[in-house]
């Protein structure tokens, strides 16, 4: 059994700092007065700040008046619940009761006596129970207490607490808030940290996979999009091609496709970088008679990085210049071998202006797809990705999605970021109106109470009030964060990542003056990777840093190093915003050794014991709760108090625990050196012999070298 420090001084009728002060001097630290100590221990206290027999019971003097005692604050509204009754001593005269002849009453069941005793404070077992949602903040704590958010705010300040009726305060501050209230909270997660329940696997069925093209500038990547669109969508529309939203659908006798039309690979990474890895299959655009670009390495990064499969379409066969085995040798140069060459990546050599090779290029996208044995539920609550969302003067907040899951349906309630609604209408790629639209289907959603941001979850819920209420949450928390985005890693966090066995991985962004450099470094970087810690070059490339990088960075959860470069000033101003961190070296064996410096203390540390002492069991005494305590003798080192210890009988180990008190004669003690006689008690351990020897030991963590 524990007890909580600041019901302990409700029970002794002192403050909470007397008996924080009074650990300390025992050797006993805690957080706050929300913190608990173990029975035997309070009961300790109580003996030395009421030694004698009985005064425990009885309080300090007061005044028993016929007047109505000042109450602290929230009195009145945690009595009116409760139906408390005034002691019979409140209702007498004026009068001063000598302290000889003062007998106190007796408080109720299930109530124990408060600093006036005139009054009754509920026990922990009689308080009322409420909810809260996390975060705790000032306002909401305060509605659930049912009283004015002033009260507690000053009540907050009583505590050394200054907070305002936004911000938010931690478990332990709120609960000791509440106590004062007479209430117990109980903190539960809010809803906006919902997640898809886990589908039932016969509710799966296949669904279509979403392509995006990519690629350097002027290779053909809207022309393909353009020809595919002309050829496979809207061959009997009149009036010509009209895109409405920015993904739209082709019809195969072998399936369906759905294509992101995104401006290229930096939007590709940006809705990545806010949590939407929504493209299934990356097409990266080359020319056939301008090869590998710049943009093309870059574009293969983001692609990499995403981990999505990539099909390479050799573009602008109709050209005279083109050379696609020019093309495919420069892929097997960027590790990307051609299946002709013996590899595994898919190349199509297609014209978008003479459409040479789109329907083989279409036939390998859907057997990509097949590999990949691309499912969704369609039963499901609908779960959706925003591509694009923007305002319209007539028809209000407009936003194109991408169904992940589910199927979402005209009347639907809808929750996405920090807005709500109601679904008032769906359009699908040709702007015509649809009913509903299932998994990896684009559509245009009317009904948001506002402007998402791309990449943003859309989902449906139960009911309006649900909707509004996470939707409440969310905006509630962005108000306290100040609406900032979500951190991202800076090289010791990643470090600490690690270390606590989240991620196994480090990625880096090297960017450097001339390509030799950059290469030597990725090399004697990647030499250092472990099997329980890795280096993942994200992207090598020669340049100043600039906003794509941090772009990468901050999807990839990468830090950028530059070694004899710049940083734009565009890049470092999105750096800021993206929380990406940025190093800069001239040396480039500092960058190694930081590296390795830092892995060092990252790789799983082996564990050494060291032997602290040894004691002999001379006598056994009985504690006044019936534990066994060891009178011994320290023979050589130290006993220290909440040390490892084991117990040895003969050759024997009967039993290994942790020493829970350490008394010297009647004092507690933290430490016994070797020669001298203490009393010694291991948790859970009732059965020890004189003649037993206690070996006390402690487990260090030795770190490893690379």
């Amino acid at each position: 059994m524990r007890v909580r420090i600041y019901e302990l001084a409700k029970e002794l009728n002192i403050g909470n700092k007397e008996i924080v002060s009074k650990l300390s001097e025992m050797g006993v630290q805690v957080k706050s007065p929300s913190s608990s100590i173990e029975t035997d221990l309070a009961n300790r206290l109580k003996k030395m700040l009421h030694p004698v027999p009985g005064l425990e019971a009885e309080k300090t003097p007061v005044a028993v008046s016929a007047e109505k005692p000042k109450k602290e604050p929230g009195a009145a509204l945690a009595e009116k619940p409760r139906k408390k009754t005034t002691p019979p001593a409140a209702k007498a005269k004026s009068k001063i009761v000598p302290e000889e002849n003062k007998i106190a009453p007796a408080p109720a069941k299930g109530e124990v006596e408060s600093k006036d005793s005139s009054t009754v404070v509920a026990s922990p077992a009689t308080r009322t129970r409420v909810e809260i949602e996390a975060p705790i903040n000032v306002r909401k704590l305060a509605e659930v207490l049912e009283i004015k958010a002033e009260e507690l705010i000053q009540t907050l300040m009583k505590l050394g607490v200054m907070a305002t009726i936004n911000q938010n305060i931690d478990q332990e501050t709120a609960e000791i808030v509440a106590h004062e209230f007479d209430r117990e909270i109980t903190v539960i997660e809010a809803k906006a940290a919902a997640t898809a329940p886990a589908d039932d696997p016969k509710d799966l069925v296949p669904r279509a996979p979403v392509v995006t093209f990519m690629g350097h500038i002027d290779h053909g990547k809207t022309s393909l999009l353009d020809s595919i669109r002309e050829s496979k969508v809207a061959v009997h529309e009149a009036g010509g091609i009209t895109q409405h939203i920015g993904a739209y659908e082709v019809e195969l006798n072998k399936g369906r496709i759905t294509f992101l039309d995104t401006p290229g690979h930096e939007t590709f990474t940006a809705m990545r970088a806010r949590g939407a890895n929504v493209t299934d299959i990356a097409v990266l655009v080359v020319a056939a008679d301008d090869g590998v670009m710049p943009q093309t390495r870059e574009a293969l990064d983001h692609a990499r990085a995403a981990k999505v499969p990539i099909v390479v379409a050799i573009n602008k066969m109709d050209k005279p210049g083109a050379a696609p085995d020019r093309v495919k040798r420069q892929l097997m140069e960027l590790e990307l071998a051609p299946e002709e060459y013996g590899g595994q990546t898919i190349c199509c050599e297609v014209s978008a202006v003479t459409r040479q090779g789109l329907d083989h290029l279409l036939e390998m996208l859907l057997l990509q797809s097949e590999m990949l044995e691309l499912k969704a539920n369609p039963k499901a609550p609908a779960r959706a990705v925003i591509i694009e969302a923007r305002m319209d003067k007539e028809r209000g907040a407009v936003a194109t999605a991408l169904v992940k899951r589910g199927t979402l349906r005209v009347g639907d309630v809808i929750v996405c970021g920090l807005f709500s609604g109601k679904v008032k209408a769906l359009y699908d790629y040709r702007g015509e109106k649809v009913r509903e639209a299932g998994p990896a289907t684009p559509v245009e959603v009317l009904g948001l109470g506002g402007v998402s941001q791309p990449g943003q979850e859309l989902m449906v819920v139960e009911s309006e009030r649900e909707a509004k209420e996470i939707a409440g949450n969310r905006r509630l928390e962005d108000r306290v964060s100040g609406g900032g985005v979500v951190a991202k890693m800076t090289l010791e966090e990643l470090f600490s990542k690690i270390a606590a066995g989240k991620t196994k991985e480090l990625r880096l962004i090297l960017k450097g003056d001339v390509q030799g450099s950059v290469e030597a470094l990725r090399e004697a970087l990647r030499k250092l990777s472990n099997d329980k810690v890795s280096i993942n070059v994200v992207r090598c490339a020669v340049g100043d840093i600039n906003e794509n990088d941090v772009m990468l960075a901050s999807a990839s959860d990468a830090v950028i190093i530059g070694f004899h470069t710049r940083i734009d000033v565009d890049a470092k101003d999105l750096s800021r915003k993206e929380n990406v961190e940025i190093k800069l070296y001239d040396i480039i064996y500092e960058i190694i050794e930081d590296v390795r410096k830092a892995m060092e203390g990252l790789l799983e540390p082996t564990i050494k014991e060291t032997i602290l002492g040894r004691a002999e069991v001379r006598q056994l005494f009985r504690a006044s709760k019936g534990e066994t305590v060891a009178g011994s003798v320290v023979v050589s080192g130290k006993v220290t108090e909440n040390a490892k210890a084991r117990v040895i009988r003969g050759e024997k180990i009967v039993h290994e625990g942790t020493i829970v008190s350490l008394r010297r004669f009647k004092d507690s003690v933290r430490e016994v050196k070797e020669g001298m006689e203490c009393g010694i008690r291991l948790l859970h351990l009732d059965d020890l012999q004189e003649g037993d020897n206690i070996e006390v030991f402690k487990m260090e963590k030795v770190p490893q070298k690379l």
